[in-house]
């Protein structure tokens, strides 16, 4: 009986102790959070304003903050797509953000703002929009974005006039390798990994530099290091998507090749893949290009507004969209490899 009860005490205390611990590190990690994030609740839409700690977030008061998000209108509209709707949010004449807000209602919706928050976590990594907060509500849901000036890829390539802006060669390498880095960031770096699933112009965003930034993780699917692929519904946009997708429905990290190789060719050529003379045709961007290359007649494709360019660095280019175009999956180089064949293009300029 004596050793019963002594044996008893062990396991109590044992118990008493490993529950003690779990407490204290449950503390500590909400006493983290809680310096890194800046929490308000607004008690007349019964929401809840989350503002990560950052050096640019120091000089704000959060509820001037508050009540001007809560004053965006259509007139701030900067941007809208099938995840959401972008406001520009103004501070004050040197403090701007990107707010995009998803309505609530459907459980695809709230999986994306969740999927969103997800992958953005902790990133900070230089051509990653940075993610500065949320706001969660009732009906809604808000995302706080770093604003980028230059807009997107899109708008700069097709947008309107008044959008469109002539880039040179030196600016679309820039943009290209800048684009592949915060890609292979997410493929090789983040644990877990991250595939974006939609890669796309209007999802390059450029700042005042002109220097790429991979946004909207609406889509994004975490995935862990052994793991080669994720089974998922088929998402993303037409003229992006890798042929594999729509027959097994896998994302997977060679899928955000694919994509990748489709906006180097829209920065090679200016042209979008849905353009409607591919549609006449009954052909696409893809296919367009890789018969243009193979005949070695890549200068009647290039973008006519390119007036000053190597020749030898545009097949380059040309060569590493058709690697990553490539119809067989593992024939295509990872995100890695492509930015190292991109940074040997010109590495004097490309910083």
């Amino acid at each position: 009986m004596g050793n019963a009860r002594v044996l008893a005490f062990y396991i109590t205390v044992c118990v008493i102790a490993f529950v003690t611990s779990k407490i204290i590190i449950a503390v500590l990690i909400y006493r983290r959070w809680q310096r890194k994030n800046l929490v308000i609740k607004d008690s007349f839409s019964s929401g809840k304003l989350v503002m990560f700690r950052s050096p640019k977030m120091k000089s704000l008061k959060y509820s001037m903050f508050l009540k001007k998000t809560m004053k965006l209108s259509n007139k701030d509209r900067i941007g809208s797509g099938g995840y959401g709707t972008v406001y520009r949010l103004t501070i004050n004449e040197s403090v701007s953000f990107a707010v995009k807000r998803l309505n609530r209602g459907s459980a695809e919706q709230d999986r994306g703002f969740e999927r969103e928050l997800e992958a953005m976590g902790d990133i900070k990594h230089r051509n990653i929009v940075t993610l500065h907060g949320y706001y969660t509500a009732p009906h809604y849901n808000l995302l706080i974005y770093e604003l980028m000036p230059n807009g997107s890829l899109d708008a700069v390539l097709h947008g309107r006039t008044m959008d469109k802006k002539a880039l040179d060669w030196p600016t679309r390498c820039r943009i290209a390798v800048g684009a592949a880095r915060g890609i292979s960031y997410l493929h090789h770096d983040c644990i877990p990994h991250i595939i974006h699933r939609d890669i796309k112009s209007s999802n390059i965003l450029l700042d005042q530099n002109m220097e790429a930034r991979v946004s909207d993780f609406g889509l994004a699917t975490l995935m862990e290091p052994d793991r080669t692929h994720v089974s998922t519904l088929v998402a993303g946009t037409f003229g992006y998507l890798a042929p594999e997708y729509f027959d097994t429905g896998r994302a997977t990290a060679k899928g955000d090749v694919y994509s990748f190789g489709v906006v180097l060719l829209e920065l090679l050529t200016g042209k979008k893949p849905t353009d409607e003379a591919f549609i006449e045709e009954g052909t696409k961007l893809v296919t367009w290009v890789k018969g243009v290359v193979q005949q070695n007649r890549e200068e009647y494709v290039l973008d006519k507004s390119l007036e000053c360019f190597p020749q030898d660095e545009v097949n380059h280019v040309f060569n590493i969209a058709l690697m990553c175009l490539e119809s067989e999956p593992s024939r295509r180089p990872t995100m890695a490899e492509v930015v190292k064949m991109l940074e040997q293009i010109k590495p004097d300029q490309i910083v």
